[in-house]
């Protein structure tokens, strides 16, 4: 970890220091965290729970695979569409709007035409 301290007055560095070694005297008091979990997984194990039911996380069900199915992923699906557009040159070349351009509008729009050129009249 790295912390710039070159934009730092003396007085702001002296309190950052006093601090620092407050925080470190109170860490270092504490007892090691192996054994915190020790006692805890004791404690519950006496009244009859487990550290995950204590915690309020979700153990995995007893009997069953540990590994979770992988989650489907949700697809959108839309209704038909008509096409709004045509290509004049080949009418069987349609576009519903919907998407990226295809390229023969893509062309024609670029040499200067309007896409309303294309439209499909009712």
């Amino acid at each position: 970890m790295s912390i710039d301290l070159s934009g730092l007055s003396a007085k702001e560095l002296g309190a950052l220091i006093k601090n620092a070694k407050k925080q470190q005297t109170i860490v270092a008091k504490r007892p090691a965290i192996t054994k915190v979990r020790a006692q805890l997984a004791k404690l519950a194990k006496a009244n009859g729970y487990t550290l995950e039911e204590v915690a309020g996380v979700d153990a995995p069900a007893r009997g069953r695979a540990s590994k979770a199915a992988p989650a489907k992923k949700a697809v959108r699906k839309l209704g038909k569409v008509a096409p709004k557009y045509r290509n004049p040159a080949n009418p069987k070349e349609t576009w519903t709007g919907r998407g990226k351009q295809p390229r023969w509008l893509a062309a024609h729009t670029g040499k200067g035409k309007k896409l309303e050129d294309f439209l499909i009249k009712k």
